[in-house]
C-alpha cells in the first residue's frame, strides 16, 4: 500500500475505519497501519486484526519523500518555521519525558491536508524549548522571516513552544513594521505522538490562516475550546497563556480575537473590522539582552531592583499593583534607576484594566520620579517593546515609544466588559 493514499481498512470486528494512510516512523511497529482520520487524530491499527484494506484515492499533493523540506503543488507558498516546542517533540518512553525535534517530516507526516491549501516550504531555525528563548532568537526570527517574504511567501508560520509564545509573537509584531501577510504562531500542549494532541488542528488553523487572511500581523493561532474544531487567531500584542494545560490556553486580553478559523470547512472569519493590511516589507530585528521585567510583591527589598541596575540593565518594566503601585521603601531605589539613566515604565499584575498613576499619591510620586505609565500594556508586551526600543531608538526617546501605539498593544481604553473571567 502506498502512504498518502486514502484508505479504508476493513475490520474483524465488523468495524470500519477510513483516513490516509501515514508512512511508519521510528515509534511506530511495522506491524501497525498508522491512519490519520478525519478528525485529525492518528490511530494505530494491528494489521492481523485489519481483514481488508480498499484505496478510496489520492490526497492533492501529498505524494512526497518523508524527509522532504517542501511541497510545491503550485499554490501560493507559506514559510514554516520550526523553532521547537512541544509541538514538534516526541515522549521518551524510557522516561516519560518530553523532548524537541526539528524534523521538518514530522509537519507532513502530521497534516498532510496543508499541501491542499498551499505549497509549503519548512525551514529549521531551532530546536529549542520556549523557556530557553532570548531576545537573539527574536531577531533570528524576524530576519528569517523576511528572508521567506521575500522568496515570495504570503505568510509565515512560526512553530514555538507555547510558554513564551506570547513574548515571541510581541516581538515579531513590533519588528515588522509592514509585511506581505501574517507571521503565525503556532504550537500544541500535548506532543504530536498523544493521542490528544491539539498539534494537527492548530497546524491547519495556522496554514488557513497564513494563507487567507486579509491581514499581515503577527499573531498566535491555538484552540478556541478544549474541543476540536475552532481555532481563535489573537494578536500577538493581546495575547497571553492563562492555563498551563488547557487546549484552549491561549486568550485575548482587553481585546477580541482577530479571527476565527473553522477547521472543518477550511475557512477564516474576521471577528474584528481594524487590522494592518498586507503590504510591502519593513522591519527592524535588533532586540536588546538589556531589559527587564520585575513583578513588586508585598515586602520587596529595595536592593532587588539596585542589583538589577548594578547589573547594567537598561530598561525596566515594573509589574506593579492596581493601577500600578509599589510600596514607598522602593521608591528611592527608583529614583536612583532613573538618574543612572535607566527607562524605568510601569505596567499592572491585575491583567485586565489600564495603570492610571494619576489616581492615589503613590503613583503621583512615581510620575514625579520619571517613571512612565504604558497605559493597558501587558507585562510581558511591555517588557519586549523595551528590548526592542532599547535596540531600535536613542535612550531619551525609549520613553516617547513606549507610550506610542504600534502594534495593538496599547487600546484607546479599557472596557469592562472584555473581561472573561474563568476558563
Amino acid at each position: 500500500m502506498e502512504v498518502y493514499k486514502r484508505v479504508r481498512l476493513y475490520l474483524e470486528s465488523g468495524e470500519v475505519v477510513e483516513g490516509i494512510l501515514l508512512p511508519p516512523t521510528a515509534y511506530t511497529s511495522p506491524d501497525v497501519y498508522v491512519v490519520k482520520l478525519r478528525n485529525g487524530y492518528n490511530v494505530g491499527i494491528s494489521r492481523n486484526k485489519v481483514k481488508r484494506v480498499e484505496e478510496i484515492g489520492e490526497v492533492a499533493g501529498t505524494k512526497i519523500e518523508t524527509r522532504a523540506a517542501e511541497i510545491d503543488t503550485g499554490k501560493p507558498w507559506i514559510a514554516v518555521i520550526a523553532t521547537g516546542g512541544t509541538i514538534l517533540s516526541r515522549v521518551e518512553y524510557s522516561t516519560g519525558a518530553v523532548y524537541p525535534s526539528a524534523d521538518p517530516s514530522l509537519l507532513f507526516e502530521m497534516v498532510p491536508e496543508i499541501s491542499e491549501i498551499a505549497s509549503v516550504r519548512v525551514d529549521v531555525l531551532a530546536e529549542k524549548f520556549s523557556e530557553d528563548m532570548t531576545p537573539a532568537d527574536w531577531t533570528a526570527m524576524a530576519e528569517r522571516a523576511a528572508e521567506h517574504f521575500r522568496r515570495g511567501a504570503i505568510g509565515v508560520i512560526m512553530m514555538h513552544g507555547t510558554d513564551t509564545m506570547h513574548y515571541s509573537s510581541a516581538a515579531m509584531a513590533f519588528a515588522f513594521k509592514e509585511a506581505p501577510g501574517p507571521i503565525v504562531f503556532v504550537g500544541s500542549q500535548r506532543s504530536s505522538d498523544r493521542p490528544s494532541s491539539d498539534a494537527f488542528q492548530n497546524i491547519l488553523g495556522a496554514s488557513i490562516t497564513a494563507v487567507s487572511a486579509p491581514f499581515a500581523e503577527s499573531v498566535v493561532a491555538m484552540h478556541g475550546a478544549s474541543s476540536d474544531g475552532k481555532i481563535y487567531v489573537h494578536r500577538g500584542t493581546r495575547v497571553r497563556k492563562m492555563h498551563t494545560s488547557r487546549r484552549d490556553t491561549f486568550r485575548s486580553i482587553g481585546a477580541r480575537p482577530l479571527a476565527e478559523v473553522d477547521v472543518e470547512s477550511k475557512s477564516l472569519r474576521m471577528l474584528v473590522d481594524s487590522f494592518k493590511a498586507r503590504g510591502g516589507l519593513s522591519y527592524a530585528a535588533k532586540f536588546s539582552d538589556r531589559a527587564a521585567l520585575v513583578k513588586f510583591f508585598p515586602g520587596m527589598d529595595p536592593r532587588i531592583l539596585d542589583a538589577i541596575v548594578d547589573m547594567g540593565v537598561q530598561g525596566v518594566v515594573l509589574e506593579g499593583t492596581g493601577f500600578g503601585h509599589v510600596r514607598d521603601a522602593l521608591l528611592p531605589a527608583v529614583k536612583r534607576a532613573v538618574d543612572a539613566g535607566v527607562v524605568v515604565a510601569m505596567t499592572s499584575q491585575t491583567i485586565y484594566g489600564r495603570v492610571d498613576l494619576y489616581v492615589y499619591r503613590r503613583g503621583r510620586e512615581l510620575l514625579s520620579l520619571g517613571v512612565v505609565p504604558l497605559e493597558d500594556m501587558l507585562p510581558e508586551v511591555a517588557y519586549v517593546k523595551m528590548s526592542w526600543a532599547l535596540a531600535n531608538f536613542k535612550r531619551e526617546d525609549v520613553p516617547a515609544v513606549l507610550r506610542t501605539p504600534l502594534a495593538g498593544e496599547i487600546t484607546p481604553r479599557s472596557d469592562p466588559e472584555a473581561f472573561i473571567g474563568e476558563l
